[in-house]
């Protein structure tokens, strides 16, 4: 990809695709507003813009995937994104999450294990015009430093929920992540009720990379 464009032809297939996530059963038009605004095709390269713009996640490197559109929208959707809320995401991946809560009026707080993805994120999500603070670290630890969050989003599959997480969420916050084993795991929904008390709601089966680190695999 040697520039960045946006032309009448991906804003299509984008509203394309947006239609068939709506379809799917995402309710929430702020999420689709978003999504609709982030180039998905920026983050891959040129030769694979259908992919896109397909219901499907894509490889990216370092055995990671830009996840489905559906599963962005749906994770999206459930952290009840405000304006300004303080939002830590474990995962950044290529990025496009990430921009999805920039444009939802997120502060964005990311972190990457893999440098090399790390690295690249740093670099493209800044020309693209989206502002996040990125960290190269243990996703599974959180960023203690910076807590307490009002969401916490964790975008790669957990044995458990891990408790340093959990520490770090503001009482009344949300934090989604998908538990279970290397293969598919539950979509959970936690609400932090007070200091030591949490409602926790399991949504369904996904798939997603295994998260990594002290508290993970």
């Amino acid at each position: 990809m040697d520039t960045f464009s946006d032309t009448y032809r991906h804003k299509g297939l984008r509203k394309n695709l947006i239609r068939e996530i709506r379809e799917k059963g995402i309710r929430d038009e702020k999420v689709l507003e978003a999504m609709e605004k982030v180039p998905r095709h920026y983050f891959f390269d040129e030769a694979f813009v259908e992919q896109a713009y397909s219901d499907k996640a894509f490889p990216i490197g370092e055995g990671q995937t830009i996840s489905q559109p559906y599963t962005v929208a749906y994770q999206t959707e459930l952290l009840q994104i405000k304006n300004q809320d303080k939002v830590l995401e474990i995962g950044t991946g290529s990025g496009y999450q990430t921009c999805i809560l920039l444009e939802l009026g997120a502060k964005v707080y990311t972190i990457e294990r893999q440098k090399v993805l790390y690295e690249k994120t740093r670099e493209i999500l800044p020309l693209l015009g989206y502002k996040a603070r990125f960290f190269c670290s243990d996703g599974s630890m959180g960023l203690p430093m910076h807590a307490p969050f009002d969401k916490i989003l964790v975008t790669a599959g957990a044995p458990l929920i891990p408790p340093t997480l959990l520490d770090q969420l503001k009482i009344g916050g949300i934090l989604v992540i998908p538990v279970g084993d290397e293969k598919t795991q539950n979509m959970t929904l936690v609400h932090k009720t007070s200091d030591k008390d949490f409602e926790k709601i399991a949504l369904g089966s996904f798939r997603f990379v295994p998260l990594k680190g002290d508290q993970a695999w």
